[in-house]
């Protein structure tokens, strides 16, 4: 498997600098990502590309995943709303090619308005997913105009909130341009399900596996409370069998991108030796 982060470099393309992706190069991962914002995106200019391409080149380093950042909700109930976000992705699609990145990363929302990952019963009724896959169907239109891959973050408090779920909206879209980020923490909906978390990530796995073309590497923690608190964790300090993980990622996809995100920068060092330590025991190939 290939190991990158989502880190280090700033979501605006323009302010990327070489000491930011050398740090990077110094841990030996050979993907730097980062998440352009959406308005940003219509501002960069051919000179913009070439010289961020340029330096990707100089520190041999590849750009695996190129998020897309907006707050609005794939299936808004307002055509507006979903026709100005559409145009946003689209948009986005035309700068990851002319980034080379491996592949283009867009959310669903969420029709809470106080965040795209925060659950509301509204994301739930009758026709929401129908309309969530209308709109891929005319991302994945243009993704496969401009050959770039899409993948769709999913998370359990999403509307695509299960691995069956996502299978089903992908079936639903009919493209082999649309797939599902391999996000296996995002996935755990019970502290059953963690305690026997090799169980779980074999069932994940089993169905997102096939659909997915770039993975995230995290582990999980419980917190205490009064109410169910599973929380994201640096890989390997967590309980998670972060091991069974990454030999079904390294099984299906051997030349697949596995990237530590969502970490201060000073915890991603860390992160990534863990991650080689882990793949190390493990018998999983890191190239």
């Amino acid at each position: 498997m290939r190991l990158g982060i989502v880190g280090f470099a700033p979501g605006d393309p323009r302010a990327i600098t070489a000491e930011q992706l050398n740090r990077a190069c110094a841990l030996g991962v050979t993907s730097v990502c980062y998440h352009g914002p959406g308005d940003v995106l219509f501002d960069l200019t051919t000179a913009d590309f070439e010289r961020v391409n340029s330096l990707y080149d100089e520190a041999g380093l590849e750009l695996a995943q190129f998020g897309v950042g907006y707050s609005a909700c794939l299936f808004d109930p307002d055509d507006e709303v979903r026709a100005h976000v559409i145009r946003t992705i689209h948009h986005g699609i035309e700068v990851g090619v002319k980034l080379r990145a491996g592949c283009v990363l867009i959310r669903t929302g969420s029709l809470n308005p106080t965040g795209s990952y925060n659950p509301s019963p509204k994301n739930h009724e009758p026709g929401r997913l129908d309309t969530l896959i209308d709109t891929l169907r005319r991302v994945a239109d243009k993704a496969e105009q401009e050959g770039m891959t899409i993948v769709v973050e999913t998370h359990v408090l999403t509307i695509m909130g299960s691995p069956e779920i996502n299978q089903e909206v992908i079936e639903a879209v009919d493209s082999d341009r649309m797939r599902v980020v391999m996000d296996f923490v995002n996935h755990f909906q019970s502290l059953e399900q963690v305690y026997n978390s090799t169980e779980r990530l074999n069932h994940i796995f089993d169905i997102m596996g096939p659909i997915s073309t770039v993975g995230h590497v995290k582990d999980i923690k419980m917190s205490p409370g009064l109410v169910l608190h599973i929380d994201e964790e640096v890989p390997g300090e967590g309980v998670l069998d972060v091991t069974t993980a990454l030999q079904r990622w390294e099984q299906s996809h051997p030349d697949g991108y596995m990237l530590v995100e969502h970490l201060p920068e000073e915890k991603i060092p860390d992160a990534v030796n863990n991650v080689r330590v882990l793949a190390r025991d493990a018998g999983v190939d890191i190239h």
